[in-house]
């Protein structure tokens, strides 16, 4: 059996291009005791796989020169010499860009298929899902009447962070690039406001949208946006630092908050987190967001590319904006 996979083979200066990557085609190995084969189906893209290229300490290593791209993925168990995981099972974990991999087991759950869209367990209630209700739930801490502001409002985990906060009962508006996508955040996922950072002047537009000051400020994307939400926030505010996708490519130092004494005028608090720390409790949120997805409350979009020689180029759209909602590769047929 051949698997075709995805290795890093320099790290990138800037953006990645087709210099960063080696695309081999291997021989799958005998499973041992304890190991099960995964036929790889739909894979993850995400912001976090740019700071995984840096060889720099951070919460997870650094992906090394020629192995496997890291990436979460669905797909189903085709061989098994596993105790807990039988042929046939449709399973979710980071099994990396190739289209088979082999598992010990860890870091790897079960999903239903039929219980929701394959590709929804990539995005809503998968780690993109899990980050937002977290980080919102968790950092934010939103009371009923807050309003929430959101950059990168329209991508996997800020479209999902908008409308959770609806649910809670806030006033949210989204900052997000483009008509197209201000119009999808307000006109189908429910915010109250909208801000085009490309159109229009992003700290005059959140004195407009949010004139009794920002209770929650969940950033994406770091750099000048959240400098102008920092200089909007209310008394007691709360900022959950998830990301700061703006930085990501630079070839210079990372630009960091000039606002940054706003958090002392206003008695605010600043803190990051990420999704993994609440790894014990993935259940609990997949369940309550499934129930709201089953009510319709919340809404789940996933923007789909098929072909695993497409990982390169596809990945691009994560930082040129050519894509709304979840970013998946289809590599396999369900």
């Amino acid at each position: 059996m051949t698997n075709t996979q995805i290795l890093l083979a320099q790290r990138p200066v800037g953006l990645p291009d087709a210099s960063t990557w080696n695309v081999v085609e291997t021989e799958v190995p005998e499973l041992e005791d304890g190991q099960l084969l995964i036929r790889s189906i739909y894979i993850s893209l995400d912001p976090a796989m740019r700071g995984w290229l840096r060889d720099i300490r951070s919460y997870l290593p650094p992906v090394q020169i020629g192995e496997v791209m890291r990436a979460g993925a669905v797909g189903q168990v085709v061989a098994s010499k596993h105790p807990e995981f039988a042929k046939g099972d449709y399973v979710n974990g980071w099994t990396g860009v190739q289209q088979y991999a082999i598992s010990d087991g860890s870091m790897l759950y079960k999903v239903q298929k039929g219980l929701a869209p394959m590709p929804t367990y990539l995005s809503t209630l998968g780690m993109p899902g899990f980050t937002a209700y977290f980080g919102l739930l968790r950092v934010g801490k939103p009371v009923e009447g807050d309003t929430v502001l959101i950059s990168g409002a329209a991508g996997a985990v800020g479209s999902v962070v908008g409308q959770i906060a609806k649910i809670k009962g806030c006033r949210v508006v989204g900052i997000a690039g483009g008509p197209e996508k201000c119009k999808y955040v307000k006109e189908e996922l429910g915010f109250d406001e909208t801000i085009d950072y490309k159109n229009e002047n992003v700290v005059d537009a959140i004195k407009r949208t949010c004139p009794k000051g920002v209770n929650v400020y969940f950033d994406n994307v770091g750099g000048e946006i959240l400098d102008a939400a920092l200089g909007r926030l209310a008394f007691g505010a709360r900022v959950a630092i998830c990301g700061a996708i703006s930085q990501y490519n630079n070839t210079a130092a990372v630009k960091g908050p000039s606002n940054y004494l706003s958090l002392l005028v206003n008695r605010a608090t600043m803190e990051g987190f990420v999704v993994i720390d609440y790894t014990k409790e993935y259940g609990t949120a997949a369940r309550e967001m499934g129930g709201w997805m089953a009510a319709g409350k919340l809404k789940s979009k996933e923007f789909i590319v098929e072909g695993i020689e497409k990982f390169p180029t596809t990945l691009l759209r994560l930082f040129n904006g050519d894509k709304l909602g979840k970013l998946v590769l289809k590599v396999g047929e369900e």
